[in-house]
């Protein structure tokens, strides 16, 4: 199956609370319709999802996550709008009819998973003859950052290699077309790339905390021991650290995302 590395602590929370199509999907620009029916894998607390449900009201948005409680969470949230429903579900064997979506939208959750490939094969055809497979990941080995940091570097290879030795793969983004090559999908693929700043997502502070608070995390402290990657005063320290950098004059990080849209 695969392993979600990041937990659903307050610093993931804040991270995916802040995302909409505008900052997170705007390859979609000229896909997303009124009327269209979506299919939204990996939708966590559903922000993300409520902003595509309203851009193609009133078509209907159906969020799809592994966590029963992230589930709950977001099928309860008031600011739900009644075009939008979640389930749980497994991206390999999700209980949808073939071509039964407009578009089936993957937003960073291919690095989450033990076979990538396996998962676009389950997925692709899902949605209908002439509708959309639109993906996309990061890069956390193309992240940058200024000014230098021996904490963001700890940060990197540590979550590079918890990801690894878990069996699955952080660096998605950079493999994005050669698993559609490999699903058969490289050639109907249009390809492309985008920036998440901060500043201009969120702060420099506040991506710092939110990667702080993830590596102090109980979830992820247990994770790293277990594959012997780092201990819990290495990633204190590591957490520290990032806290310090973003004090820094000027202090800037950069995650880039590679994202495919393909026609079927």
């Amino acid at each position: 199956m695969g392993q979600y590395i990041h937990g659903h602590g307050p610093g993931a929370a804040r991270a995916h609370a802040g995302r909409n199509v505008a900052n997170s999907a705007g390859h979609l620009a000229g896909v997303l319709e009124p009327g269209m029916r979506v299919l939204d894998l990996g939708s966590a607390s559903g922000a993300l999802t409520r902003d595509l449900a309203a851009k193609v009201a009133p078509g209907e948005v159906v969020g799809v996550d592994l966590s029963p409680d992230a589930v709950r969470q977001a099928q309860e949230d008031p600011s739900r709008p009644p075009n939008l429903t979640y389930e749980v579900g497994d991206v390999y064997a999700l209980a949808h009819r073939p071509g039964s979506f407009d578009l089936v939208h993957v937003h960073q959750v291919l690095h989450h998973l033990a076979d990538p490939v396996a998962a676009i094969r389950a997925l692709a055809p899902l949605a209908r003859p002439g509708g959309w497979l639109s993906l996309r990941e990061g890069d956390f080995g193309a992240a940058f950052w200024h000014p230098e940091s021996t904490a963001w570097r700890a940060w990197q290879e540590c979550y590079q290699l918890v990801a690894r030795r878990g069996g699955t793969e952080v660096d998605a983004g950079r493999r994005l077309l050669a698993y559609l090559a490999e699903a058969g999908l490289a050639e109907r693929a249009g390809i492309s790339g985008s920036l998440w700043t901060y500043p201009g997502f969120e702060s420099a502070g506040e991506v710092a905390a939110s990667w702080a608070e993830r590596l102090t995390e109980r979830h992820f402290i247990d994770l790293a021991a277990e594959l012997g990657v780092a201990d819990e005063p290495s990633l204190v320290r590591t957490a520290e650290g990032l806290v310090e950098w973003s004090r820094a004059p000027g202090a800037l990080f950069v995650m880039p995302h590679i994202e495919a849209l393909v026609q079927m």
